[in-house]
């Protein structure tokens, strides 16, 4: 469907660590979301510092990247109608604690600082993201069989 977007996720090294990454998967499929590249890496420093440019300056951006290239991680490119602020919301807050019941965040957080999932924030952050990870011959085409039970 041509209306679709794409969106970046990562399952953070806690989501991994704690076997939280089917769970994660699952939710963005049964959600009518579609997974378009897929990769488990360890971020090393500069990956890390690039993708969190944006931190840069703030008192948590050395723990912030002292911990997402602590160990594994999930990334991927999820595509479907409106994927940005739908991931997010699955999601939950960014502090667990103040995440709804039901969210990624609430069912699974307890901490801001290990929260399981990060979600680009909007259209643009998405592309920048995940041109990190993955190029342009690793995101396939995946058409679901049952999108028109799905979307209109």
């Amino acid at each position: 469907m041509s209306d679709f977007e794409k969106t970046f996720v990562m399952v953070k090294p806690d989501g991994v660590k704690r076997r939280l990454i089917g769970d994660v998967i699952s939710r963005l499929e049964k959600a009518g979301l579609r997974i378009v590249a897929m990769k488990m890496l360890q971020l090393s420093k500069a990956m890390a510092e690039q993708h969190y440019a944006v931190h840069k300056g703030k008192p948590f951006y050395a723990g912030l990247i002292k911990f997402i290239s602590s160990g594994p991680v999930v990334a991927m490119i999820v595509e479907g109608q409106n994927a940005v602020k739908r991931v997010r919301k699955i999601a939950g807050a960014t502090n667990p604690m103040e995440a709804e019941v039901g969210t990624i965040r609430g069912d699974f957080g307890m901490v801001i600082g290990r929260n399981i999932i990060h979600a680009a924030d909007s259209p643009e952050n998405a592309k920048i993201e995940y041109s990190i990870y993955f190029t342009k011959s690793e995101i396939v085409d995946n058409p679901m069989l049952d999108e028109e039970w799905i979307y209109e």
